[in-house]
């Protein structure tokens, strides 16, 4: 690697620390496994729970329609419903097949919706050889290299598999950030690869984006005059009424809460790329010299949207600050963040 790594890695076999923190224990690599493990199985659940609260949302749909078209004198909410395990097969089947055709285009989706451009080794030569000393220090396959063509100062990864990744910077950044700098940021999204953290976004977001999507479909429908006008007011009887209700609630909460867990989770992720680059860079002061500048100069692009504002090392869309907003933000703020990266060399 150049020679910006190896003075914090000798410094570290040394029982030092890295340049500009005082003595500290040395980075343990046990432990960023075993965060590796316990982030996958969190997808594992994460996602597991996002598919039974979709499943839920269309078990509840489907017994909603029973108990508006059957008899009220045999409609019982309590029992199994036919049409409600209907739905919960049908919402959990669309959720897992919508996740498993974008895991296959996901790659291509993102570069195009961000005007991403590979490079040759010719053309950015400082950046191929950065990604390549991460990719090495990762133990992982070498990513494809790309640029978006914009003074903002970003980056991003994307790819379902490490044999399909990309890495991609701004040109705003490359303009900007010293190597060491532009280490500690290809280390961070090489972290999210080595993590699982794309694979877990994609996911979630398809996931998370198809509950709101339903929910918001039975509200305008209901606003209509859906279930309720065909259903005659009282004279399907009170287990409809009740079904009625919860559907409602239901289309409210659910995709608020799916939302909150996944900007929670979305969160400490960032931590743990951070951290993350830290173990690939042996150098903390790289990685926290570049969020201080990207702290500063975030700003929205052209292939900055809602849609892939979590994929990139900072918001593009606006700054995640320690605020009463903060529960909503999809990254940490950006002293928080610092603040880890200082003490990780500290005892």
């Amino acid at each position: 690697m150049g020679d910006a790594q190896h003075g914090p890695a000798d410094a570290e076999r040394q029982g030092g620390a890295a340049p500009g923190l005082p003595p500290g224990p040395r980075l343990n690599a046990t432990d960023f496994v075993a965060a590796q493990s316990a982030n996958r199985a969190r997808t594992r659940w994460l996602i597991l729970a996002l598919l039974l609260l979709g499943g839920g949302f269309g078990y509840l749909l489907g017994l909603a329609v029973e108990g508006f078209t059957s008899d009220p004198g045999y409609f019982d909410p309590l029992a199994w419903s036919g049409l409600g395990l209907l739905g919960a097969g049908i919402f959990a089947a669309i959720g897992v097949g919508a996740t498993a055709v974008t895991f296959l285009k996901g790659d291509k989706v993102m570069m195009s919706i961000t005007g991403a451009k590979e490079v040759t080794r010719e053309e950015e030569p400082v950046l191929h050889n950065v990604v390549e000393e991460m990719a090495i220090a990762a133990g992982m396959p070498k990513p494809r290299v790309v640029v978006i063509e914009t003074d903002a100062l970003n980056a991003f990864a994307t790819g379902m598999r490490p044999e399909r990744a990309a890495l991609g910077v701004t040109r705003g950044l490359l303009k900007s950030l010293t190597r060491e700098e532009l280490q500690g940021v290809v280390g961070h999204e090489m972290g999210h690869i080595a993590n699982w953290d794309i694979r877990y976004m994609t996911a979630v977001g398809i996931l998370v984006g198809l509950i709101a999507l339903v929910a918001d479909v039975i509200r305008r429908g209901m606003f209509r005059g859906g279930f309720g006008a065909r259903g005659g007011g009282g004279k399907k009887g009170g287990g409809a009424g009740i079904v009625l209700i919860a559907l409602i609630l239901f289309s409210i909460l659910a995709p608020i809460a799916a939302m909150l867990l996944r900007l929670a989770v979305s969160r400490q992720r960032e931590y743990l790329a951070d951290a993350t680059s830290v173990r690939f860079t042996r150098n903390p002061s790289g990685l926290i010299g570049a969020l201080g500048k990207l702290g500063a100069a975030a700003a929205p692009f052209g292939g900055a949207n809602r849609a892939t504002q979590h994929m990139f090392i900072v918001n593009p869309l606006r700054k995640a600050e320690a605020t009463a907003s903060a529960l909503l933000a999809t990254h940490p703020p950006i002293e928080s963040r610092i603040e880890r990266l200082q003490n990780l060399g500290r005892t």
